[in-house]
């Protein structure tokens, strides 16, 4: 029976075992678009957004209460210590003071300011309008820096990659020259130069790890301080389509939906209805008034319940130039609005043909770099033939080594450039959300 258990547990054991070989070392792989995820659920830039665009919509809930009547509720208990007295000096508004107690209740509605309210309500509104169109440039502009980061931390991966290749190579190089140097086929030259082609290679190597870590602190900050990455996680996002052949309707495009165009438009159409709520301020407004109640313990001089209403007419007719001076003021910032319209539109679309220009350049520098690896390589081969040959010397293939080198990392970089180039381009034209 003791050797039937133990068969099992060891069994057990190796069944566990070999699943654990089984189970795939790799993490899940960490996608452009879940970096994408987490920035907008924990960045503080997004939370700050998102509040103000609340506030602005209770603003205009505030100015739209001035439609509605106002209501409430009044408990008076008044003790004098006699009968009746008079009051002297004070802030109780009868001077003469009975005991009583009485409970009731005013309501009071402005029945027109002559469009004052509503030109309030609707400057509130295109506030609100602005604070939205706010969050969504804040949500544009932390996408665009969420995938600089993501493609610096790819483009340092792959040039590490490259310097390790390279590394390799020279380290290769270096070994094959010493020995070659010690049977009397090489100079100490050859040897020395060999060394310095390894250093270079190292020092490659480290500026590559160095980027590498700057691009993954970089891109923590914006997806979560706490978040610890690892870049063999990340997936390789495809090459983004071809470029329009105009510029012109994605000028028309950027127009229409850009965040920032539409946050300036929204606080030039504010600033035009303050304008008109201040010219309407001049105006005289009509209100109702009313109260009632009932009087339960009181002088025989109070009835037992009560009731009145009125209508007041209030039209103001001298304030210093105060109404006049406010109505200049807010037409004048009307006026800025609408120059800041135009120069936001004018600049948007020089940055949208500029934008276009520089991707169409980052595509075409695409096959510029790989015609420039591939006749590298081509050239790295031929020189090494020759220094194995003994017909050149290490200079030579150092050289080639370099051009290649340097040809690859282009390459590399070139790839990602465009990825971000239509990153920026989409980001101009409001397309990045």
């Amino acid at each position: 029976m003791k050797s039937f258990c133990l068969t099992a547990i060891l069994f057990a054991g190796a069944l566990s075992i070999r699943a654990q070989d089984a189970a795939p070392s790799n993490p899940a792989a960490f996608s452009l678009d879940e970096a994408r995820v987490l920035a907008l659920r924990t960045h503080p830039r997004m939370t700050v957004a998102e509040l103000r665009a609340q506030a602005a919509q209770e603003a205009v809930i505030e100015a739209r209460a001035g439609f509605f009547p106002t209501i409430s509720a009044n408990a008076t208990a008044v003790g004098t210590g006699e009968e009746v007295t008079r009051i002297a000096a004070g802030s109780l508004s009868n001077s003469q003071i009975y005991d009583h107690v009485g409970v009731g209740a005013t309501a009071s509605w402005i029945v027109t300011d002559f469009g004052r309210t509503g030109s309030l309500t609707e400057a509130a509104r295109s506030r609100a309008r602005a604070a939205e169109a706010g969050e969504l440039a804040t949500r544009s502009e932390l996408l665009l820096q969420v995938d600089a980061a993501y493609y610096a931390a790819l483009e340092a991966r792959a040039v590490k990659d490259v310097a390790a290749r390279t590394l390799a190579a020279r380290q290769l190089l270096f070994d094959r020259t010493r020995t070659m140097a010690a049977n009397q086929l090489k100079s100490e030259l050859d040897v020395r130069f060999a060394q310095v082609g390894v250093d270079e290679a190292r020092l490659l190597a480290d500026q590559a790890d160095r980027d590498l870590q700057a691009a993954l602190a970089a891109l923590a900050y914006l997806v979560g301080r706490q978040a610890v990455l690892d870049v063999e996680r990340f997936r390789e996002p495809p090459l983004p389509a071809t470029l329009a052949p105009d510029y012109q309707s994605l000028v028309d495009l950027a127009l229409r939906q850009r965040p920032e165009i539409l946050r300036q438009r929204a606080e030039r159409d504010s600033a035009h209805s303050q304008a008109a709520a201040a010219r309407d301020a001049r105006r005289p407004t009509v209100s109702v008034i009313g109260a009632a109640g009932v009087v339960p313990v009181g002088d025989e001089h109070f009835e037992h319940d009560f009731a009145a209403g009125g209508v007041n007419v209030n039209l103001p007719l001298f304030a210093g130039g105060l109404y006049r001076a406010r109505q200049r003021e807010a037409e004048l910032l009307a006026r800025d609005a609408d120059a800041a319209v135009q120069d936001q539109e004018e600049a948007l679309a020089r940055s949208v043909r500029v934008a276009w220009l520089e991707a169409g350049h980052a595509r075409e520098r695409i096959a510029l770099t790989a015609s420039l690896l591939q006749n590298s390589e081509a050239a790295l081969a031929l020189a090494r033939a020759r220094f194995d040959q003994g017909l050149s010397s290490i200079v030579e293939l150092n050289q080639a080594e370099l051009a290649q080198t340097q040809a690859a990392i282009e390459h590399t970089t070139a790839e990602y450039d465009y990825r971000l180039r239509r990153d920026r381009l989409d980001f101009e034209t409001g397309a990045l959300r």
